[in-house]
């Protein structure tokens, strides 16, 4: 929220929300193993090699966490995929869901039963009934 809460931004929502999947997955912990620190590999490649092209590197790369609109790619892939910068992607992200969402329609009787509370508070108020 910019302004106090009077200037929302839905593309900000989205970055602060992929952030705090970031910091969610660090809170959780990591595993610290043999495994995990990929000493096997560290032995077989040796002291200041190559880690990452090693087919472990690829396969533990879900060990990490997985963010939505933080970009790992390389500048040179980067740029050859258009050089798009997070507040663009997330602006399109945000547009994409609220373009696609389609909320779960209300209980039967729901819409009455809201209806009813309103008319209800209005009268207390000693305000006109509003409408639908």
């Amino acid at each position: 929220m910019l302004e106090m809460g009077v200037t929302f931004s839905a593309a900000q929502l989205m970055m602060d929300a992929d952030i705090a999947e970031m910091i969610l997955y660090a809170v959780r912990g990591v595993t610290v193993s043999d495994e995990t620190l990929s000493v096997d590999v560290t032995k077989e490649v040796g002291y200041r090699k190559d880690f990452l092209t090693h087919r472990n590197t690829f396969k533990n790369r879900h060990i990490q966490s997985s963010p939505t609109l933080i970009d790992r790619q390389m500048r040179g892939r980067w740029a050859e995929n258009g050089s798009t910068h997070m507040p663009a992607r997330a602006e399109a992200l945000a547009k994409k869901l609220i373009a696609e969402y389609r909320p779960a329609p209300l209980a039967e009787g729901a819409g009455r039963a809201i209806r009813a509370i309103v008319n209800a508070r209005e009268k207390e108020l000693g305000l006109e009934p509003s409408r639908d």
